[in-house]
């Protein structure tokens, strides 16, 4: 009996993510994100939860999306600490801080020739999907609505891709006065391809990773 406890001890510590994978992901996440973050940039499309906010903010004010993004996310700190834990909120406070430096990076080092609107859409949802599954899987978001759709998941089992999804159609939907329609809806098809990607790769009880 004791062997039975002491092999299933093990299969679980052998489950957890060691630190090193943790940051190897959260960089390799971040990039992802503040990659498409730059596309969207360029072409002037939008999206949802905290970052789309910031897109708002950024478009309307002028201030850098890196230093915008920082910002909002700074009071859901807070609930991240009381629902989430200690760990969970310093992984998504290094994730935030990260995509915030990684998107004034950018574009010292990439310039666009040509970019399409409807292709940077998709790409760049694609790219911000398969980021956000990075950092769920090492237990860090990128704050905001991130961090409440992640709890409503663990506490009550739905699905975090369809109420991102949910969310941020109705924040791009919001933003109607700032784009035209034809980046409205570019900026809807990114959305849904992002979260179609976190719908379909990050469902609780699939990944056995901690």
């Amino acid at each position: 009996m004791a062997e039975v406890a002491s092999k299933a001890a093990v299969s679980a510590a052998d489950l957890r993510h060691k630190s090193y994978e943790d940051v190897l992901a959260l960089v390799a996440g971040t990039l992802f994100v503040s990659l498409a973050v730059n596309m969207y940039s360029q072409v002037g499309l939008l999206t949802g939860s905290t970052a789309g906010l910031a897109f708002l903010t950024h478009y309307l004010t002028g201030l850098p999306f890196g230093v915008v993004f920082f910002t909002i996310n700074i009071p859901f700190y807070y609930f991240a600490f009381r629902r989430m834990g200690l760990r969970f909120t310093g992984k998504t406070f290094f994730a935030v801080a990260l995509v915030s430096g990684f998107s004034l990076m950018h574009p010292h080092f990439i310039g666009y020739a040509k970019l399409d609107l409807f292709y940077s859409a998709v790409l760049g949802g694609l790219l911000m999907g398969v980021g956000f599954v990075m950092l769920f899987r090492h237990g860090a978001s990128l704050g905001g609505i991130n961090v409440v759709t992640l709890f409503l998941q663990d506490r009550y089992g739905l699905r975090a891709g369809k109420l991102q999804m949910g969310v941020d159609v109705v924040i791009v939907l919001c933003s109607l006065f700032v784009v035209t329609p034809r980046v409205l809806l570019a900026s809807i098809l990114g959305a849904v391809t992002a979260n179609l990607v976190i719908a379909l790769n990050h469902r609780a009880g699939r990944y056995m990773g901690m």
